[in-house]
């Protein structure tokens, strides 16, 4: 396994990716044990060239009553990944996932805030000391970039243009996109950095943007952490996350009348389907557009009869 997820991570997968990997192997690992080894024995791990169609689809019916189809189908995903590894090395003859069908899962509406909401979030982070003027350069930038949390977390000093107000960023899979930023977030962290330097505060770590008390990077969780926090003090009755931001970003964008394509520029995605779960909002501003441009869509023709009344 080991040597499959050092080449996971060579390939540009995320650090996280391949967290999930060993999470997913492990737990089939100790089903394929259970199901491969002798009674009574004490074996450590499984011969992976044993593994069957079978015995994948026994796992999975296992998972079925604990798990989400859209879990089941990223665990299985792992599977593949690795016996696809596993072949090419000359491990196992043939990939035993492959042949094994995906649970299907309708795809989930993203949860998003309303404008005024993202904006009541931003207003309540009010405090002027370091760690208040901290998470709110955190959300700022979170709601004006669309950043994914891991994104933010690794951003460093070097990637912001104040003057083009600009971010550069390295997403998924390695690759580097540059998406616009704000006033408002590029203010937001201009007074955070200089509290630091007008408190003296101890700063370990020179190239990123947001620190903790103890003067280095900033994880992802933490800034969950600050977001929660956030939350609870203006009692919003929502479960806001990190990725809910993005969500926000993304549908608050595309309602105000941004293209699609533009939208997954900015987020990242590589496949335009990813992006249209965002669209749910949008749907009647579309039929409007629709119904004023399109010749057929009885508007248009309305428009040039009160046009030929008024000659």
């Amino acid at each position: 396994m080991e040597a499959f997820l050092s080449n996971a991570l060579e390939r540009g997968q995320s650090p996280a990716t391949a967290r999930a990997y060993r999470t997913d192997l492990t737990e089939f690992g100790r089903f394929a044990r259970s199901y491969l080894s002798a009674p009574g024995s004490e074996e450590k791990d499984y011969d992976p060239a044993r593994v069957d169609t079978l015995l994948i689809r026994a796992w999975l019916s296992m998972l079925y009553k604990k798990n989400s189809r859209r879990t089941m189908a990223r665990k299985l995903s792992a599977l593949r990944s690795f016996f696809c590894f596993m072949e090419k090395e000359g491990m196992v003859s043939s990939n035993p996932a492959e042949a094994v069908l995906s649970p299907k899962s309708a795809r989930p509406v993203a949860g998003y805030l309303t404008v005024d909401e993202a904006f009541g979030l931003l207003d309540a982070l009010s405090g002027q000391d370091p760690q208040d003027l901290r998470d709110r350069a955190m959300l700022e930038t979170l709601y004006s970039t669309g950043l994914r949390v891991s994104e933010l977390a690794g951003m460093d000093l070097a990637d912001l243009s104040f003057e083009n107000k600009l971010v550069s960023v390295i997403g998924k899979g390695n690759k580097q996109r540059i998406v616009p930023i704000g006033d408002k977030a590029l203010a937001a962290i201009r007074a955070y950095r200089e509290s630091l330097d007008a408190k003296k505060a101890k700063v370990a770590d020179h190239r990123a943007v947001f620190l903790n008390r103890f003067g280095t990077r900033l994880t992802t969780r933490s800034i969950a952490r600050s977001l929660d926090a956030a939350v609870r003090r203006i009692a919003l009755a929502k479960n806001v996350s990190p990725h809910k931001l993005r969500h926000s970003f993304a549908t608050h964008l595309l309602d105000a009348g941004a293209d699609l394509r533009s939208v997954q520029e900015l987020l990242g995605h590589a496949s335009l389907s990813t992006t249209g779960m965002y669209t749910h909002v949008s749907i009647r501003r579309l039929a409007e557009a629709y119904d004023a441009a399109h010749p057929r869509a009885g508007r248009v023709h309305k428009r040039e009869e009160d046009d030929d009344h008024g000659r």
